[in-house]
């Protein structure tokens, strides 16, 4: 359990300006509180660690305006609400819950604290005090499958899954799409881990992938374990969440980076300037939270133009990942063309596209 960073220095720094200024001047000294939980270690390298790097940027950005704390490695469930309740009993000011799985607890403990601002990254439950924010991963996934599809030998992709959330199955489906798009041979296996973070069962599962005849790894779970198996076997990965390249320095073709630094920053500078209210924010490439690694010149020039035409095309909003005509894997029509999936079809995707191989467990 990681600590809370200075929140008793803060406590003293307050009371020592009562006595020296009177109150009126610790008011004004007192700074923003903000509070972040994480769901994995800040060293997880992925999905955490990004989330500590626009901690990190508010501390630079606000310097001694602000004071900033997290919690790490925090279960989802019972020990989450403890947590977070303790943000809340501490006095902060915003709090940001990092996982999916945060989302009840947050909301609970929400209308126990209503002075309290709470973000959830990746929910959709909001309340007056709540609200929500999360990226468009699956806007970096089109750009990665149309990559994976011209490398391809062996038309085998295979996906490291963590929970069987809308989230995942979108980016599964997202990779599938666009790979099967420049190569129609394409088969995605997909082994889930049941796990946000667990280097271990990530490391089995990219072996067992190559094993049967992957001969490139994607994942949307938050080690860099697969992108060093990938770099021990000679086979291609991608990152996720953030830049893997010193992982896989040779066999690593490119990153989805999620960027919050911008987010954080805004959010916080609304609190300040009173004009917070819970809003609903996904971002993608245009918004600047996600991004995209350096690509690995091993990847030929017009497969680099392909991945970069699908990028632009989706921050100009001339191209949709999910755009129809679009089948499911028993091949019955889900999207017609000239069609489109909607936002809320995304956030409750519950279903396979053709192309993946295997049931998608309930």
């Amino acid at each position: 359990m990681g600590m809370f960073k200075g929140t008793r220095l803060a406590a003293v720094a307050a009371v020592l300006a009562g006595l020296l200024g009177g109150a009126a001047t610790a008011q004004a000294a007192d700074p923003l509180k903000v509070g972040f939980v994480y769901v994995g270690p800040v060293g997880d390298l992925g999905w955490s660690y990004q989330h500590d790097v626009g901690r990190k940027a508010l501390e630079a950005h606000f310097g001694d305006k602000i004071k900033t704390a997290y919690v790490e490695d925090v279960a989802e469930g019972a020990d989450a609400e403890r947590v977070i309740a303790q943000f809340g009993q501490q006095g902060y000011d915003l709090v940001f819950t990092t996982s999916f799985g945060f989302m009840n607890p947050t909301l609970k403990v929400a209308k126990k604290f209503p002075k309290t601002k709470f973000e959830h990254a990746t929910g959709y439950k909001t309340a007056d005090n709540l609200g929500i924010y999360d990226a468009r991963f699956h806007e970096g996934r089109a750009v990665i499958g149309t990559i994976a599809g011209h490398m391809t030998k062996t038309n085998v992709i295979g996906y490291i899954g963590s929970f069987p959330i809308p989230e995942v199955v979108r980016g599964i489906n997202a990779v599938t799409l666009a790979a099967r798009k420049v190569n129609p041979n394409v088969q995605v296996k997909v082994i889930w881990v049941n796990s946000w973070y667990d280097p271990g069962k990530e490391r089995e599962a990219a072996e067992t992938l190559i094993a049967q005849g992957a001969d490139i790894i994607t994942q949307h779970t938050d080690s860099p374990a697969a992108v060093q198996v990938a770099e021990e076997k000679g086979v291609w990965a991608f990152g996720q969440a953030s830049d893997m390249a010193k992982f896989g320095p040779k066999r690593l073709l490119t990153s989805i980076i999620d960027d919050w630094s911008g987010y954080y920053i805004s959010r916080v500078q609304a609190v300040m300037d009173g004009k917070w209210k819970a809003e609903t924010t996904w971002g993608g490439f245009k918004a600047g939270m996600v991004k995209l690694g350096a690509l690995n010149p091993a990847i030929p020039a017009d497969v680099q133009k392909a991945a970069m035409d699908v990028k632009t095309g989706i921050e100009g909003g001339t191209l949709d990942p999910f755009a129809g005509p679009i089948k499911d894997q028993d091949g019955k029509e889900r999207v017609k063309a000239g069609a489109a999936l909607t936002d809320k079809d995304l956030l409750s995707m519950d279903w396979y596209v053709e192309g993946v191989q295997g049931k998608l467990p309930k």
